[in-house]
């Protein structure tokens, strides 16, 4: 059971590189993909005049800021255009692919955040109104193992329910850490564009999640969040997680092979 992480960019090279690959292995493995894209949202939402705003938290975890409007702006892209397009893009390769948002089912559900503490232009702490960014609270996997066992692909996208019933911007490297603990995944892969974890601009090839608290002050935005999940995939029971580029020919193989990018493991 593979539980697979594009992230925005790399859902570029889904057609070129991607779904050959997937072919191959979904007829073995099970698979659900959890996919990103806040490029585009950023994209659809200044030519829509809604200009984004994207805050850092005293951890250094930066994030974006989802007021009501964006987050109709977020649904739409994320559980609309992007979702449908990758589950055609997987279709047209020959597999069985079907697409689904956490609300789904419901299969995430998430807290939603009243008050965010982020950092100012002066790097000050202040408290800001949370916005619909939620933080997941609990997994439902019975619709994704309805999926999986029909042989469907499912295709996640990073919208969970909140308690009032509203969707909810979760983070997608949180959504897939969290579908690959639920779901006792042998593997977490973490495709990016990027070759894997650099520190001093040379890619490491592994580590140990014991590793990952001295590793964190020398990361940038981005790589920080996702080594934090592959931290909480690890200690919750996943076997490994791996962060590789999606710019290579088969790119899960040779992930999974630890032929490219960085492994996490105990």
């Amino acid at each position: 059971m593979i539980v697979l992480k594009v992230g925005g960019k790399s859902l570029a090279n889904l057609e070129r590189y991607l779904v050959s690959d997937l072919a191959i292995i979904s007829q073995r493995e099970k698979i659900v993909l959890v996919h990103g894209g806040a490029d585009e949202v950023s994209e659809l939402a200044n030519k829509m005049g809604k200009k984004q705003r994207f805050v850092t938290s005293p951890e250094g975890i930066r994030s974006r800021y989802t007021d009501e409007e964006d987050m109709r702006i977020y649904l739409m892209v994320m559980a609309g255009l992007l979702n449908k397009r990758t589950v055609m893009a997987l279709q047209k390769g020959g597999i069985k692919a079907i697409g689904i948002s956490g609300t789904d089912g419901p299969t995430l559900l998430a807290s939603r955040k009243t008050r965010i503490i982020v950092l100012d232009e002066r790097g000050r702490k202040v408290v800001i109104d949370g916005g619909y960014t939620g933080k997941i609270e609990s997994v439902n996997t019975s619709l994704l193992s309805l999926l999986l066992n029909d042989g469907y692909l499912p295709v996640v996208s990073p919208v969970a329910l909140g308690r009032d019933f509203e969707p909810l911007n979760v983070d997608s490297d949180s959504v897939a850490s969290h579908l690959a603990i639920n779901l006792q995944a042998d593997c977490l892969l973490l495709l990016t564009d990027v070759e894997g974890l650099k520190v001093n601009e040379k890619v490491i090839d592994r580590i140990r999640v014991s590793e990952v608290d001295s590793l964190l002050p020398n990361l940038g935005f981005g790589m920080n969040r996702k080594i934090l999940e592959a931290k909480r995939a690890v200690d919750s029971g996943v076997k490994e997680v791996m962060i590789s580029p999606s710019y290579v020919n088969n790119p899960v193989l040779r992930a999974i092979g630890h032929e490219t990018g960085t492994v996490i493991s105990r």
